[in-house]
């Protein structure tokens, strides 16, 4: 399949992670020498986010691990811009393209030999007394979970406008598709094709509680109420805001969506997802 060549194409590299932005630059020069706009940096770097924010590119290469695809996605996700990932992390499971490798990929995505992938995202707003205190997007997840203190919360949960449970737990996960395998997966949810536009809720560590994870439809919207103190929300893993008593959490599907090159068949999926599965198997078991 054959799909529009971007012309302008911004890399950004975690800048924390080791080489990371070495290999941005060098991938940056690749494309220079290709004919293509090509310029790089920090995916912190605040002049950078302004020129993408200004819709200056049509395409980011993030280099770093899943968290930085994260971020990516929420910085690209609003303007249409999708992301090529090259992993330089540990897990990555939102990649196609690993450490050393993206020299094939880039020449078949100049090519046009690519494919978007579009993944829903949440939105979800803070909400204490009848007052909205903060909005945000995710690409993976939305937590709401225990603070500090060593024990579980109380969280009332409600499915357009539809009480559903009382949970006891250390806290409650609502995930995308893509959030299925991540922390919502260590949560021993179920993992749910990147297409599909579902809401998962998965409780963390439900003591004397509903123990399994719902799947929702699209156009749910759940209310998560916090029924203790010592909770905290946390948005794609993001530092988190503090909740009291009574605060609520709406969260329903997000009208922005985030765009990944993919290259090949879908069934890439299936194939990254066995390999990373499969990583604690006893060598020399047969497969």
């Amino acid at each position: 399949m054959t799909s529009p060549i971007p012309r302008s194409i911004v890399v950004a590299a975690h800048p924390k992670l080791a080489n990371a932005l070495q290999e941005a630059e060098t991938i940056c020069d690749y494309l220079k020498q290709k004919g293509i706009e090509a310029d790089c940096g920090s995916l912190n770097d605040e002049s950078l986010r302004k020129r993408i924010h200004a819709g200056e590119f049509d395409l980011l290469i993030a280099v770093g691990g899943d968290g930085t695809m994260l971020r990516a996605g929420n910085l690209c996700a609003p303007h249409n811009i999708p992301i090529l990932g090259v992993n330089k992390g540990r897990l990555g499971f939102l990649f196609q393209i690993e450490e050393g490798g993206w020299q094939k990929m880039i020449a078949q995505l100049l090519a046009g030999d690519f494919w978007v992938e579009n993944r829903m995202m949440l939105h979800a707003e803070h909400r204490r007394a009848g007052e909205s205190l903060g909005v945000w997007q995710a690409v993976n997840d939305v937590v709401v979970a225990r603070g500090q203190f060593l024990r579980p919360i109380h969280i009332h949960a409600s499915v357009d406008g539809q009480y559903l449970t009382t949970y006891v737990a250390d806290g409650l996960i609502a995930s995308t598709a893509t959030g299925s395998t991540a922390y919502a997966l260590a949560a021993g949810g179920p993992i749910l094709p990147p297409e599909v536009r579902n809401i998962l809720l998965i409780p963390i560590a439900p003591h004397l509680s509903v123990d399994r994870g719902v799947v929702l439809s699209e156009g749910s919207v759940v209310s998560i109420t916090i029924l203790s103190e010592n909770a905290i929300l946390s948005v794609d893993g993001q530092i988190p805001t503090g909740l009291a008593e009574d605060d609520r959490v709406d969260v329903h599907a997000g009208e922005n969506t985030v765009k990944f090159i993919r290259f090949g068949d879908p069934g890439y999926f299936y194939r990254n997802l066995t390999a990373h599965m499969n990583q604690n198997e006893i060598s020399g078991f047969p497969q």
